[in-house]
């Protein structure tokens, strides 16, 4: 299993804003993905359905090693 790591940004500012986040959640995402694809600036995201958060979908961005965490919201437009 890889060892996930987060950047300075998320642990500082992400948690912050968004305090009802769980690192745990955000890699399930990674590991289970609905859905991933490149994103500009050598980053990836990644959608997975979280049931504990009422079933809802968390994007979670990564750095381009796909296990450093950058950011992470819940994606009310998603579509699978």
């Amino acid at each position: 299993m890889p060892q996930y790591r987060f950047t300075e940004y998320f642990e500082k500012e992400v948690l912050r804003k968004r305090p009802y986040l769980k690192k745990e959640w955000c890699i399930r995402v990674l590991e289970e993905p609905l859905r991933s694809e490149p994103q500009e600036g050598n980053r990836y995201r990644f959608w997975g359905k979280i049931e504990e958060f009422k079933g809802r979908v968390l994007r979670v961005t990564t750095l381009e090693d796909k296990i450093t965490i950058h950011n992470a919201f819940p994606d009310r437009g998603f579509k699978p």
